[in-house]
């Protein structure tokens, strides 16, 4: 995926995908030595196995994986709203062990910044990719990152993406002030912005975002979650983990006595 922003295809190299069997071998490895969360990332999970199989293959890998005795969450990272097939989200729901996450790095709403970034989607099939999943998952969490301030984004631009987070109301959302990176095409674009505007515009969103994150906190009370167990917090004297809808590092905790 050569988005103009991002450098990752020239430090990386070509698109790879590992075999079937390399994967299996090392995940029932890890399940062997009590590994309770497998963890699926790529930088495009969702085009997995297009290079050696021919197809999309991801369905096929999930399958392999169900079969392996141990793990008790599969989470999956960084799906490609284009390449989401029903085939994938329908095996996600049916199976209990995949957790009902879905991280889908959209960038914009706006159609002309989309364009401008080279992503292969627009604002509708977005929309739709976001409905599709409600109805295949109605409690999937959803996570996302934004790009604020790309060259040429204007206040039309930045308003519509204010106003689909608001509308939206996604479960997971990280805004990032645009970044000139060495050698990527955007970072020639003209109508670069400046970092005070860029700033301004991602801290609008997330404190939107904020208020719709505290909102949705403020509905689990008085429910019973299942935790993953991570440690004992030595400073609020407490154990604290993670849920299904909460990935390590980028998410947030649960903090409990037991």
């Amino acid at each position: 995926n050569n988005c103009t922003y991002c450098a990752i295809p020239k430090i990386r190299g070509k698109y790879r995908s590992r075999k079937i069997e390399d994967i299996l071998a090392e995940a029932n490895e890890l399940a062997e030595n009590g590994v309770k969360e497998l963890i699926i990332i790529a930088q495009d999970t969702t085009r997995y196995g297009k290079d050696i199989y021919g197809r999309y293959s991801l369905d096929r890998l999930l399958k392999e994986l169900c079969k392996i005795d141990g793990f008790h969450w599969i989470r999956l990272h960084y799906f490609y709203p284009e390449a989401v097939t029903d085939d994938v989200l329908g095996f996600m729901a049916k199976e209990y062990w995949f957790c009902k996450y879905i991280d889908m790095p959209i960038q914009h709403i706006n159609d002309d910044v989309l364009r401008r970034m080279a992503r292969r989607t627009d604002s509708l099939d977005i929309k739709k990719k976001i409905a599709q999943i409600r109805e295949k998952m109605p409690n999937a969490v959803i996570r996302t990152s934004l790009i604020s301030g790309f060259p040429g984004e204007d206040e039309d631009a930045h308003r519509q993406l204010y106003d689909f987070v608001k509308e939206y109301k996604l479960d997971r959302v990280g805004v990032f002030p645009y970044s000139q990176e060495e050698d990527t095409v955007a970072a020639q674009f003209p109508e670069q912005l400046s970092d005070e505007i860029k700033q301004t515009r991602a801290e609008e969103i997330m404190q939107l975002q904020r208020e719709i994150s505290l909102a949705k906190n403020e509905e689990k009370i008085g429910s019973v979650i299942e935790t993953l167990i991570e440690g004992w917090d030595d400073y609020i004297k407490c154990y604290f983990g993670r849920t299904t809808g909460d990935a390590p590092e980028v998410d947030g905790k649960i903090f409990f006595m037991s």
